[in-house]
């Protein structure tokens, strides 16, 4: 409506505060948080892990998102809902994966060295050293971009392309999502890169044997709700 040029900068600002908020839903929390959990990383790990879930949901909406802006249409409820099913599986799996990792081993702080003199500290397992992923291997940030990549097409995803379909310009429209799916990325990797330093220090930290199955109880529940929310058989809350 506005024709001073100020447009752009309000649609470009939605976009990113958007983006910022964006990363706080639920299912996205539930299925970094249960990750970085049973990594075990420290704040720089679970930032590559937030990054790596933030460059895989960006992949998604921008691959899907951009034809769908450009030809003017919206995603089928059939692949909205199915993406919402494998969203919610993704996170029973993960919480599963988390109860049996706490299970297996006792979670507690560890010390250790690197090449060069470097010593962190970290939340280790002596006990199922096997199933252990350090924080610098490859394994866990490419499942955390195999997760957002899922979840570039579910949750309010869909609506955030609604919401930048109502902008008439389609260049605005693309940088809008690029924008959004930046801030997205941002936002996620700043969350997870705090959640990483509350692991390793603090009343986290101490008491990371009762919070980690309170955890994946509360996100294997979480994901059963959400799958079933995309089957149509529980309702999602308005």
């Amino acid at each position: 409506m506005l024709d001073d040029g100020s447009s752009l900068l309000v649609a470009l600002a939605a976009a990113g505060l958007l983006g910022l908020r964006h990363a706080t839903d639920p299912d996205h929390v539930a299925a970094v948080v249960t990750l970085a959990t049973s990594e075990r990383p420290a704040r720089r790990g679970a930032g590559r892990l937030g990054l790596a879930w933030g460059l895989g949901h960006a992949f998604t909406l921008l691959a899907v998102g951009v034809p769908f802006i450009a030809f003017d249409t919206r995603l089928p409820a059939a692949v909205q809902n199915g993406a919402e099913v494998t969203i919610g599986v993704l996170i029973v799996l993960l919480a599963l994966r988390l109860l049996h990792r706490w299970r297996a081993a006792s979670f507690h702080l560890h010390e250790h060295e690197h090449e060069g003199g470097l010593r962190h500290v970290h939340v280790h397992a002596h006990a199922d050293e096997r199933d252990h992923l350090h924080e610098h291997g490859p394994q866990a940030p490419i499942g955390a971009f195999a997760v957002g990549l899922a979840h570039g097409l579910g949750g309010s995803a869909g609506v955030s392309l609604v919401l930048l379909a109502t902008v008439e310009s389609l260049a605005v429209e693309v940088a809008a999502l690029a924008i959004l799916a930046l801030g997205t990325a941002v936002a996620m990797t700043l969350l997870s890169s705090g959640f990483g330093l509350a692991l390793q220090q603090g009343p986290l930290s101490r008491r990371l044997q009762a919070f980690v199955p309170v955890l994946g109880m509360v996100s294997l529940a979480f994901g059963t709700w959400y799958s079933l929310g995309g089957l149509g058989v529980l309702p999602y809350p308005v």
